[in-house]
């Protein structure tokens, strides 16, 4: 089998990688152990062998990247575009690539294997076992990494032995498995995981890396972040499958037992500062912005944008982060690919006399389609006029402010420039509490609950969702009888259990990251004026925004959306796949979500069976790609 002499000419190289792995920059220890078959019994051997898992995960940093939006919609190609990233582009990779490597995916799991294999799980401080949080959070990075390989070659060979000999290839026929069989394979073992903490190792936020040549502050390091929580991968997992049911418990798991509760990054808002200031329009003039625009009432520090800085650790749940230099470690191309040059030498900046590393060979950069959703998405605000400024609240097409906030933007020749910063401190980050919140949204959409859904875009996760006032009426009054009894008991976030983990103060729908006041209203809450909880104010209200969604989907695609249940389900899905755009663009998760989501519209059946597939070809039709995107077996890469 042609697979399996693929694996068998990199496992050389995977028997060196299972324990010989230099501990550069952020990933050394005190240990300076490199066995080939470490014993793995004790504390140090243990640590010093995380840490080099996780560096085989900063070996396929790039590769994740770049797969995951090059073949996208939210990005394009330049006249500089390497040809690797350009050949991904518009789909004419082959097994040259240099960013199609299965092996890099196999030296993660053959690592994992090898620890999961042979370490002492018996190992307690006291009554506390001190093993089993790291165990797990092995077998999750495993996990991530088969999901991975499921996502991007469709059918691949799956083992959990450790492989350090040649005659395990020869006397061994491996199953090759599509994404539903490595589930399958793995999801049972993980449950058993899946309310694990990840481990910490005792490292804190002091703990400096160093920092490229042209910035003086150190980069940290947090070893917490570099591990996935068991509940996200396997929640990603049953996503993935169309176990929608299970998706959706999975992260309840995660957001009530697994997250921090006095820290967790979902209970903060974290909305984008307008970059404009002041009020919008005057009074009969409200759509206009004026040098007195009023912005978004509920911004606070930390801005959305300010999530990828150098050290921040908001909404951030796993990153792999980079070295600082050439010198110390494994370095990145993103930033680069990107338009900044992150590793740029002091010298080398005074030369072309420079103060900041952005560089005029930009290789990726905002797709149209990205900047027209960005450009058309309603922003919300405070209107003037009526008996207070907080009376009504406005929309205006002056777009969200995510894109925005993230893009550097300049006038070069006469052409305007734009360099995309969510890298510019080389961190790699692979899942986020945004993240979670959509994915569970996607899973309660299709699991029948479209206004579950919405209600995480709109107004967040909180008491507020089931909250009356003193006349016995819902202050959110979008979401049915039905779904508020779910929303406590069959997935129980807002149970009284867990209803303190979402306070009515802190909790902020996604949408409302970019888009301003999209959310139900505090009319008189923090000095303006009052305390009384005021609804529908927002022009951003279920029927009128999936009634929009339905309306664009009919004329698209030329198919007759009707009023039903599933009607609304697929338009939602499509209001889902439009946030994911603002939330997460270029993070490495966007041609996979377009895969997922169509799939799943494949098999909904709704308009016909094929439906799923036009709208992921449609999605990338301006990539011109050399293949037939309608046709699922040309999604994947060729197996290398």
């Amino acid at each position: 089998m042609e697979t399996m002499k693929q694996i068998k000419i990199f496992v050389c190289s995977m028997v060196v990688a299972c324990a010989c792995f230099s501990c550069a920059d952020m990933l050394e220890t005190e240990s300076t152990r490199q066995t080939i078959e470490p014993e793995l019994l004790d504390k140090t051997d243990s640590v010093f062998y995380g840490y080099g898992i996780l560096q085989a995960m900063q070996q396929l940093a790039d590769q994740y990247v770049f797969q995951g939006e090059m073949r996208g919609d939210l990005v394009k190609t330049t006249v500089y575009t390497d040809n690797n990233l350009r050949q991904l582009a518009n789909f004419s990779a082959n097994t040259t690539n240099r960013y199609d490597s299965a092996y890099v995916y196999y030296r993660v799991i053959n690592n994992c294997n090898y620890y999961l294999a042979k370490r002492n799980t018996e190992l307690y401080t006291g009554s506390t076992n001190v093993v089993m949080n790291e165990y797990a959070a092995v077998a999750a990075i495993r996990a991530w990494a088969y999901l991975q390989l499921g996502r991007n070659y469709e059918r691949v060979p799956f083992f959990t032995e450790p492989l350090t000999k040649i005659t395990q290839i020869d006397e061994n026929k491996y199953p090759e498995l599509d994404l539903q069989g490595i589930v399958d394979q793995l999801a049972p073992e993980l449950e058993k995981y899946k309310n694990y903490k990840v481990p910490n190792y005792g490292l804190t936020s002091g703990r400096s890396v160093g920092s490229p040549n042209w910035e003086s502050a150190a980069k940290t390091f947090l070893p917490s972040l570099c591990f996935i929580p068991v509940a996200v991968v396997l929640g990603d997992m049953y996503l993935e499958t169309g176990n929608y049911d299970a998706a959706a418990k999975t992260y309840v798991t995660y957001l009530t037992q697994v997250a921090d509760a006095t820290s967790s990054p979902f209970l903060a808002p974290m909305v984008s500062k307008s970059i404009r200031s002041g009020r919008f329009g005057e009074a009969g003039d409200d759509d206009l912005p004026d040098p007195s625009l009023i912005g978004v009432q509920i911004t606070t520090s930390p801005s959305w944008a300010g999530i990828f800085a150098r050290n921040s650790v908001s909404d951030i749940i796993s990153y792999i982060p980079m070295a600082v230099n050439r010198q110390n470690g494994c370095v990145t191309n993103v930033p680069l690919a990107f338009g900044f040059n992150y590793y740029a030498t002091s010298e080398e900046l005074s030369a072309n006399g420079n103060t900041n590393p952005y560089v005029d060979e930009i290789q990726i950069q905002v797709s149209d389609k990205l900047n027209l959703l960005s450009d058309s998405t309603e922003y919300f605000y405070y209107a003037r006029g009526g008996i207070n400024d907080f009376d009504s609240i406005n929309a205006a097409n002056c777009g969200d402010m995510r894109l925005r906030s993230i893009i550097h933007q300049t006038l070069v020749d006469d052409s305007t420039h734009q360099w995309i910063d969510k890298y510019k401190y080389a961190n790699i980050v692979l899942y986020r509490t945004s993240t979670v919140l959509l994915h569970l949204a996607e899973a309660f959409n299709r699991l029948g609950m479209p206004d579950a859904a919405f209600a995480i875009l709109k107004d967040g996760l909180s008491e507020n969702l089931i909250e009356r006032n003193n006349l016995g009426e819902y202050y959110v009054n979008y979401l049915s009888e039905e779904t508020r009894n779910m929303l406590q008991t069959t997935y129980p976030l807002l149970s009284q259990e867990n209803l303190y983990l979402f306070p009515k103060a802190t909790a902020f729908g996604i949408h409302t990251h970019g888009a301003g006041k999209a959310a139900s209203d505090y009319a008189g809450a923090s000095g303006q004026g009052g305390t009384s909880y005021q609804t529908g104010k927002s022009p951003y209200k279920l029927d009128r925004i999936v009634g929009k969604k339905m309306r664009e989907i009919a004329e698209t695609f030329g198919v007759n959306v009707g009023a039903t249940k599933q009607d609304t389900i697929n338009a939602v899905e499509d209001l889902l796949c439009d946030e994911y755009a603002l939330e997460l663009a270029f993070e490495g998760n966007r041609y996979y979500d377009l895969m997922r989501l169509a799939r799943h519209k494949n098999e909904a059946g709704l308009y016909d069976a094929n439906f799923g597939s036009r709208w992921f070809a449609r999605k990338l039709a301006y990539k011109n790609p050399v293949v037939n995107l309608e046709d699922r077996k040309n999604w994947y890469l060729p197996f290398k």
